[in-house]
């Protein structure tokens, strides 16, 4: 299995709006300049699916497998011989706040779809990380 993290502590940030602007998923294009759209039908809940379109790759479909409201959700998507997983948690501190995101993939194509797609979206966690603290911040 190969994974990655990316964790920045920040000051002065509220869990909640976090967590509202990560589970508003049908607007994430207008925080994340990689995504063509996302579109989730439903709740944000386990179980539930939303497509997502990268503007440099093909349209995927990503599962909610775990949600603790205000404290991490993590996704799945299913390729071929591999399933990457997309672990995003809120740990709060006396006045900060961590954001730490961890992508991982296993299966026995994983080392395909790492180098297709796992290490691209592992790239461009700090710069996720940057546009969702801002984006919450405006909240």
């Amino acid at each position: 299995m190969w994974s990655r993290t990316y964790s920045k502590r920040v000051s002065g940030l509220q869990v909640n709006k976090v967590w509202m602007v990560w589970t508003d998923v049908n607007r994430w294009h207008t925080w994340q300049p990689d995504i063509e759209y996302a579109e989730l039908n439903g709740e944000f809940k386990v179980g539930n699916t939303f497509k997502l379109k990268p503007k440099s790759g093909p349209q995927v479909s990503i599962r909610i497998i775990k949600v603790e409201p205000g404290r991490q959700f993590t996704d799945l998507t299913c390729f071929p011989g591999a399933r990457m997983f997309g672990c995003h948690e809120f740990i709060a501190y006396d006045d900060e706040l961590e954001i730490r995101t961890t992508m991982s993939i296993e299966g026995f194509l994983s080392f395909l779809w790492r180098k297709i797609v796992a290490e691209s979206v592992a790239h461009g966690m700090e710069k996720q990380t940057e546009a969702l603290i801002e984006k919450a911040r405006s909240v």
